[in-house]
């Protein structure tokens, strides 16, 4: 059985659509939710969906082992960002080197990099008149937002749109893309 650990740090929409594409599978296992942020709303979704949750502040991630140990000792075989706000040490991404995954809401390489998250990254797009965004999935490095592309999907931007209007492009497109992505890069470990 394939065994996946999600770090998000925000609502968890993406972390609950990946839980819920594997909930029937006897080959795939969701099997820790992982944040930094005590208050998160993944950590409700997490509750209600029967996955333990790993809480840990910036010390425990950038100054001790236990996070890489825990995964480890948990026998994780593909670590999936989800909405993690923090950059990965370069002791967990050297632990779990090509086995650790995240999306952005843009299309890499523009609108990538730190402060580049959520809402900041849509008004970027839309100030600059894009006529088009997306998502790219992509491996994690030790940059944000620099790890190889895996997959990208895009979406067209009307000129009336909104930076909330293509958030929720984005977001379907997420929750559309990011398991059925994570499903094919298991198969090939």
């Amino acid at each position: 059985m394939k065994r996946i650990a999600i770090f998000a740090s925000g609502s968890g929409s993406n972390a609950e659509k990946i839980c819920e594409y594997f909930a029937d599978r006897k080959d795939v296992d969701v099997s820790l939710i992982f944040t930094n942020n005590p208050m998160a709303g993944v950590i409700r979704r997490a509750l209600r969906l029967q996955v333990p949750v790993v809480f840990f502040d910036k010390k425990t991630l950038y100054e001790t082992g236990k996070i890489p140990q825990i995964l480890q000792n948990e026998g994780i075989d593909l670590i999936v960002l989800a909405g993690f706000m923090l950059l990965v040490p370069p002791i967990l991404v050297r632990t779990f080197p090509d086995k650790m995954v995240n999306i952005h809401p843009a299309l890499l390489p523009k609108y990538g990099g730190k402060g580049m998250y959520g809402h900041h990254v849509h008004e970027a797009v839309i100030n600059a008149r894009e006529t088009q965004s997306g998502i790219t999935i992509h491996y994690v490095n030790e940059h944000y937002d620099e790890g190889n592309v895996i997959f990208q999907a895009t979406c067209d931007i009307a000129p009336t749109d909104t930076a909330e209007d293509l958030e929720q492009k984005i977001h379907l497109l997420e929750h559309e893309h990011y398991p059925r992505v994570i499903d094919e890069i298991l198969s090939r470990q």
